[in-house]
């Protein structure tokens, strides 16, 4: 008996450390988006390649309550690849940037990168790369 309780000890450690130690798929990515001027409505944050870059929701997306100040949002399971991350505060519950009449938008938005240029945003400028590492990122509305 104590032969056999031996036995099952060892083989329930074992498959313990196997499950435990396989890696998960893709890396988690921790977005922290920084000076939302005010609470109410939803803060969408979607995660972008190269050909979905304004085009899409993207290859995916995280949605919270919008709140004064600063708010996390995460994606993950993200695979090694070339990508860039837009949020925007929809105040007025559209689900979608609203624009005054000259085409300036009258909704908080930003996106990943540190190029803060003037015109439409790029993929150029917002692209970040994952390479199977856990990341953590700023945007600033």
């Amino acid at each position: 008996m104590n032969h056999l309780l031996l036995v099952l000890v060892f083989v329930f450690t074992l498959f313990s450390q196997l499950c435990f130690s396989q890696e998960d798929a893709g890396a988690d990515i921790v977005v922290t988006i920084e000076n939302v001027l005010t609470d109410g409505g939803q803060v969408y944050a979607a995660l972008h390649t190269a050909e979905t870059f304004m085009q899409s929701q993207g290859i995916d997306f995280v949605v919270a309550e919008g709140k004064k100040g600063a708010l996390i949002m995460s994606f993950e399971g993200v695979e090694p690849g070339t990508y860039a991350i837009m949020v925007m505060h929809d105040l007025n519950g559209n689900n979608q940037m609203d624009f005054d009449s000259n085409g300036m938008p009258v909704e908080s938005y930003g996106m990943s990168g540190k190029d803060m240029h003037m015109g439409p945003p790029t993929f150029e400028a917002a692209k970040f790369e994952v390479t199977g590492q856990d990341q953590e990122l700023r945007i600033r509305f």
